[in-house]
């Protein structure tokens, strides 16, 4: 049906690949580009293992647009799946208009210099897409991502009004690892120690980062955890697409040992994005610090537990109060098994496939920028049954941080 070019051959680019190979009949070419060619090779070895298919391979440099546009413009897919670094959005967002290609990633762009999460940048493209007609899919993740289109799914389905949004995203998982992270270290950190902003009173609200703290206990069995609020980007897209919601957070639990892991990183400076002296070399310590912790690519084997995340939504429907939960959950072996992942790239990178799907399929295709949440949720949440990531839907009764 389609040919599709996959930019990244981390932890979630290796799912992608291997779940639009297992749909073969709708990617009929994938190439797999990254700048170490050597690591699309290896996923590309897996997936011919474990589906039979055939993956092309290709290197390329993400952040020089000539380079990627001549690639492009050699292959002619019908889209991008970037799956590389959000440092690198502008610039295949860039490479796409260059080279007439639809184009989908599954995180916002994120200025190097800076630990700043906005859509601006990106927003900004969006006469660009559309005098080229072309399309542009922003945050086809799990959070964001599954979680604007759960978001979407319960504003359709079961609200006149939407008032609360709390996002909650739990890993129960265990990698046995004294300190690792499970996305590139990087961003994962730049994440985490950025200044919390919440929606409140018409206005992101700021608070100092981990700073507001509850506990959570998952339904199925999966436990009970301590989570912390901090600013998420599909906040920004939620209450700009969804005027009604009054106060929209996003929850993330962490154990004690990385919490105690990292406030020994920021002790010392390591936790920082500014340049400096080590050993007689000008070094970033947080990219230092990412080619010495585990690569989270390297996860998969050694992870056990579940993964729960989803959304609960206060509101009203015919004048009555209302609280609903969305959620999935996810094994890390079961992802494992399958393939060859750990259970937080393949709840990225599952969505990622179907976000493509929907694209290619026609589905979901409309020309310039477009968030998750402004396109029709009911094919989408079809497909996270069929393909990995089912999802449950329960009406409470109170709200479970609130007891």
């Amino acid at each position: 049906m389609a040919k599709v070019m996959i930019i990244g051959a981390g932890g979630v680019g290796g799912v992608v690949t291997h779940k639009c190979a297992q749909l073969s009949e709708v990617f009929t070419d994938i190439i797999l580009a990254s700048r170490t060619e050597a690591k699309c090779q290896a996923i590309a070895e897996q997936v011919k293992e474990k589906t039979g298919v055939t993956i092309r391979t290709a290197q390329v440099d993400a952040d020089n647009v000539p380079e990627l546009t001549a690639l492009l413009k050699a292959e002619q897919p019908f889209m991008v799946i970037n799956v590389a670094l959000p440092y690198q959005d502008l610039h295949i967002m860039d490479a796409c208009l260059e080279a007439n290609v639809h184009y989908l990633d599954t995180a916002n762009y994120e200025p190097p210099e800076e630990a700043k999460f906005e859509y601006k940048w990106q927003w900004a493209y969006q006469e660009k897409f559309r005098e080229k007609g072309l399309m542009a899919l922003l945050g086809s993740g799990f959070d964001p991502g599954v979680t604007n289109v759960y978001t979407a799914h319960m504003a359709k389905h079961h609200f006149d009004e939407m008032h609360q949004l709390d996002i909650i995203d739990v890993n129960g998982g265990d990698h046995g690892h004294p300190f690792a992270t499970n996305f590139n270290p990087e961003i994962n950190i730049r994440e985490v120690t950025a200044e919390c902003r919440h929606w409140e009173d018409g206005d992101f609200q700021p608070t100092d980062a981990m700073s507001t703290k509850a506990e959570f206990t998952c339904p199925e069995g999966v436990g009970t955890y301590n989570i912390y609020r901090m600013y998420h980007e599909e906040l920004e897209s939620l209450t700009k697409h969804f005027p009604t919601i009054k106060k929209g957070q996003f929850w993330m639990s962490f154990s004690e040992n990385y919490l105690k892991h990292l406030e020994v990183l920021e002790n010392i400076g390591m936790t920082s994005i500014e340049p400096v002296m080590y050993e007689g070399t000008e070094v970033i310590p947080l990219q230092f610090l990412k080619s010495v912790l585990p690569d989270p690519a390297s996860l998969g084997p050694r992870t056990k537990g579940r993964t729960c995340i989803g959304c609960i939504v206060r509101g009203t429907k015919d004048g009555k109060e209302k609280l609903v939960y969305v959620y999935n959950i996810c094994d890390h072996e079961a992802c494992y098994a399958e393939v060859n992942s750990q259970a937080i790239s393949y709840t990225t990178g599952v969505p990622a496939m179907i976000g493509a799907k929907m694209m290619v399929e026609g589905k979901w295709m409309k020309e310039g920028v477009w968030n998750m949440e402004q396109l029709d949720p009911d094919p989408f949440m079809e497909d996270l049954n069929k393909y990995g990531l089912p999802w449950t839907e329960v009406e409470l009764s109170e709200h479970p941080l609130e007891k």
